[in-house]
């Protein structure tokens, strides 16, 4: 088996909603036969995956009932690259394959949730079956192991995981940004960050402040709430000083240290304290001396100024038994499940280390001591869970002048989140009542310890985090505007983009031209796939994205956005592209484009032609409403549509008509919208048809849609090359972009509309299939008296001039064409059918070089006129 291809469709794609990978595999060695068909490939199957770790009953009826089902080699190669993905730690369900056009060449798509985890598994997966077949071990065990660490050191980090998990119930998308779990929840201006347990909000001042544990003191003192006494030392001897000041028993820590490093508590002699000092020095030279305060260790977690969740720390200790040494005790207590060696577990081992020795040794035990049964041996004076500390949810025993000085303590440092800590005998009571002191405020707090305590359920933080951000009702989401189609799809585009800024709206565009920032162009090219989408939704200013959608980027990468709010399908035609990755027939193309309409919001809308077949059956995959737009407005599509009470965009009497059931509003004339000229351009009628349609679903108010269409005259700024209409010596001239037959047949329709003795037309071949670039031809001789011809170049995999004279084998000899002149520079046929203009000629430039060519022709009508 031969892998051609590997794509990671990042966003809702031609297979599903979710991330997939999709694999071409070449199936040619195998000569079509499935794999069961191969002697003993089911047995040596089930045993290579039992050496791997499925090896009880159930793993073994799993893949002997998948074999049975599914032989085909793309079918068992997406099961196992699931299968492992899921043993490896990533949440998959989704798998799907199919055979391609092309002989012994199969799909297969598999859901993903860290791309290079799904990668490796896929490799895998072919290892599996390669070695099977061929008899050849592969060691999937040690794999396997790999791609679960693999899993823990890429994915999503434990902090940041449960707020992702919020957001996709809330459906407020989200996008990772990088590989330290910077996560962008909404879009545009209504976006907000996280990253570990930090928010956009919060300061870095109060960040500061919080590492600062003489200063978080001073300050907590300040608005009155309870905190030990205490003092920064210079060294052991004023450590001691100090802990005669305050009174014994003392607590050592860092200043400016975290995650409990370098403390040591109830220290009660000198010598005690001058080894905790040695100890604090490896961690900073910044060093204090508290009172220690007698209870628990409580961590209470504070969020969007409200205690979401609170824990009770107990230090790591062993009960006796009268019968095992602490050693025996320990081993015990370390074989639970839930206790491993780093942070990835929810609990820690108990250390039995020299800080540990000394611990017992202070209470009159070694490792090899019997306790006597029921007696209470501590492990750690600390309770820190990296230190084995164990963890029980107290979140509804605080009391509420405990959360009360709690959030005064984190107001007064600054905190939007925050962890503090807390000791008290009784969380239930006061602190002031019994003694009970806040240590510290921490940025950043660790939140594992509130998802998975040691005895009860989890609080909701991930859900308290989002509420946060996005309080109840907001999604974080901006108005999303997707275009696509086969022609009219920039001009829809822009006019759209045109429609929301006129009305005041910061707007976000993305077309085959560039990506746009409230009319500052930002990016130069063909930005209609994902990557441009998703810069569009990243820039903070944005507050409407409108976002060409090209086959090529689902195709390629899938969607740049899970949802849109309205999706515009402009037309399909004969379709553009086919014979392309994949995409063999008009019905392939449809389901391509299909993919835009699917993701449309439940309360969102599908703009489509009615008209055109292909694209009326889309509207049965819409999960929103349906507007239907068309010039006539007896098309039966429309006719049924109005009847069941459904809405619908077309033209009556020489204005454009918003319907809904049998209720008619005209909006404007056509010839208050230039951009049609007088309603003679009719596929830039459908164009408005189609953004009425859309500006319309979205609440845009009507005045507003009538003041854009007035002022949008389709000028060459903005609307470069899209039917640019010059008037010349008494000819007119057109700039556009015709790329297929469909745009070509649309200008011909045109021309017959404008006054005119000869047409002209400046054209070099698109890179089509050779049977459309033929086709271009014919309708090109159908339509054009006079051709001029300039060079195609640079055409991918063809060689200069192949497309011209294909285009040659389509025009020569047909209906209307008189004259047929080669020129090897655009710039150059251009040059030169202007200079031999005559009144009374239409000349149609079709442009490759749309900015280029456009400047030319302006600069040449600004000297020669």
């Amino acid at each position: 088996m031969i892998v051609r291809k590997v794509l990671p469709l990042r966003g809702p794609n031609l297979w599903a909603r979710v991330p997939v990978l999709e694999a071409w595999l070449d199936l040619a060695a195998l000569k079509g036969r499935q794999l069961t068909e191969i002697p003993g490939f089911s047995d040596r199957l089930v045993t290579a995956l039992a050496t791997a770790g499925w090896s009880s009953q159930r793993d073994r009826d799993e893949i002997s009932a998948w074999l049975k089902q599914e032989s085909s080699p793309e079918g068992v190669i997406a099961f196992l690259t699931l299968q492992i993905q899921q043993r490896s730690g990533s949440d998959v369900a989704f798998l799907t394959w199919r055979r391609a056009s092309e002989e012994g060449l199969a799909r297969l798509a598999v859901q993903f949730q860290e791309e290079e985890v799904a990668l490796a598994a896929l490799n895998a997966a072919l290892s599996v079956v390669g070695g099977v077949l061929d008899d050849r071990p592969f060691d999937l065990r040690s794999e396997l192991e790999r791609l679960r660490e693999l899993t823990r050191q890429i994915g999503i980090g434990p902090n940041t995981a449960p707020v992702v998990a919020a957001a996709k119930a809330r459906g407020i998308p989200f996008r990772r940004l990088n590989s330290d779990s910077l996560i962008q929840f909404g879009y545009g201006v209504r976006q907000r960050r996280f990253q570990t347990a930090f928010t956009d909000r919060t300061s870095a001042i109060a960040e500061s402040i919080s590492n600062d544990k003489d200063l978080t003191k001073e300050m907590l003192r300040a608005v009155g709430v309870p905190v030990p006494e205490g003092r920064p030392v210079s060294d052991a001897d004023d450590a001691w000083a100090a802990a005669l000041e305050v009174g014994l028993p003392v607590v050592i820590k860092p200043c400016d240290a975290d995650h409990g490093d370098g403390i040591t508590l109830n220290l009660h002699t000198r010598e005690q304290l001058t080894a905790a000092y040695t100890a604090a020095l490896e961690v900073s030279s910044n060093i204090m001396v508290e009172r220690f305060a007698p209870g628990a260790h409580h961590r209470m977690l504070v969020i969007g100024g409200r205690v979401v969740a609170a824990a009770r720390r107990d230090s790591a200790q062993v009960v006796g038994d009268g019968t095992h040494t602490i050693a025996e005790l320990v081993e015990e207590v370390n074989r639970d499940p839930r206790r491993g060696d780093d942070a990835s577990s929810p609990l820690r081992k108990f250390p039995l280390d020299p800080i540990a020795l000394g611990v017992l040794a202070d209470q009159g035990f070694q490792v090899d001591s019997v306790p006597s049964a029921g007696a209470r041996v501590f492990i750690r004076r600390n309770s820190h869970l990296k230190d084995g500390g164990n963890n029980v949810d107290v979140t509804d025993l605080v009391h509420p002048e405990v959360a009360a000085r709690v959030l005064d303590a984190t107001r007064v440092i600054g905190l939007d989140l925050a962890g503090l800590d807390v000791v008290a005998e009784d969380i239930g009571r006061p602190l002031e009542e019994q003694g009970g002191v806040i240590l510290e405020v921490n940025a950043s707090p660790w939140l594992r310890q509130h998802l998975k305590p040691w005895h009860n359920p989890p609080q909701p933080i991930g859900e308290a985090i989002l509420a946060s951000l996005f309080p109840e009702g907001e999604d974080g989401r901006i108005p999303l505007i997707a275009v696509t189609g086969t022609s009219g799809k920039t001009t829809t585009t822009r006019l759209i983009a045109h429609l929301f800024a006129e009305s005041g709206r910061v707007v976000g565009m993305s077309t085959t031209d560039g990506i746009y920032i409230a009319g500052r162009r930002i990016e130069i090219g063909d930005c209609s796939g994902p990557q441009s989408a998703r810069t569009v939704l990243l820039n903070p200013a944005v507050e409407v994205a409108v976002l060409e959608t090209a086959q090529g980027g689902i195709i390629r990468e899938g969607l740049g956005f899970d949802r849109s709010n309205v999706t515009v399908v402009t037309n399909l035609g004969e379709g553009d592209h086919l014979e392309l990755r994949g995409i063999d027939t008009l019905e392939d193309l449809a389901r391509v484009k299909r993919t835009a309409v699917e993701v449309v919001a439940a309360d969102g809308a599908a703009v489509l032609k009615a008209d055109d077949p292909l694209v009326a059956a889309m509207a049965d995959h819409c999960p929103g409403e349906v507007i239907w737009f068309a010039r006539d407005p007896e098309h039966p599509v429309i006719v049924h549509h109005r009847k069941a009470g459904g809405r619908a965009v077309f033209v009556r009497d020489g204005a454009i008509v918003l319907a809904r059931g049998s209720e008619e509003d005209p909006l404007i004339l056509l010839a208050n919208a230039p951009i049609t000229h007088q309603g003679r351009v009719g596929f830039q009628v459908e164009n408005v048809l189609a953004t009425i349609g859309a500006a319309w679903s979205i609440g845009l108010p009507l005045e507003s849609i009538r003041s854009g269409l007035a002022s949008f005259a389709g000028d060459p700024i903005q609307m470069p090359a899209r039917f640019n209409l010059f008037e010349v010596k008494g000819a007119t001239v057109v700039v556009d972009f015709p790329h297929n037959a469909m745009a070509l047949e649309a200008l011909i329709e045109t021309a017959e509309s404008l006054p005119h003795t000869r047409r002209v037309l400046v054209f070099a071949g698109c890179n089509r299939r050779d049977a459309d670039v033929v086709r271009q031809g014919e309708v090109i001789g159908d339509g054009f008296d006079r051709v001029i011809l300039y060079e195609d170049k640079g055409n991918q995999d063809r060689k200069d001039g192949e497309l011209n004279a294909l285009l040659k084998q389509g025009l020569i000899g047909r209906s209307r064409i008189k004259e047929l002149v080669d020129v090897p520079d655009e710039n150059a046929a251009i040059e030169q059918a202007l200079r031999e203009l005559e009144s009374g000629d239409l000349l149609i430039v079709g442009v490759e070089a749309i900015e280029r060519s456009l400047e030319f022709v302006q600069r040449w009508l600004g000297s020669n006129l």
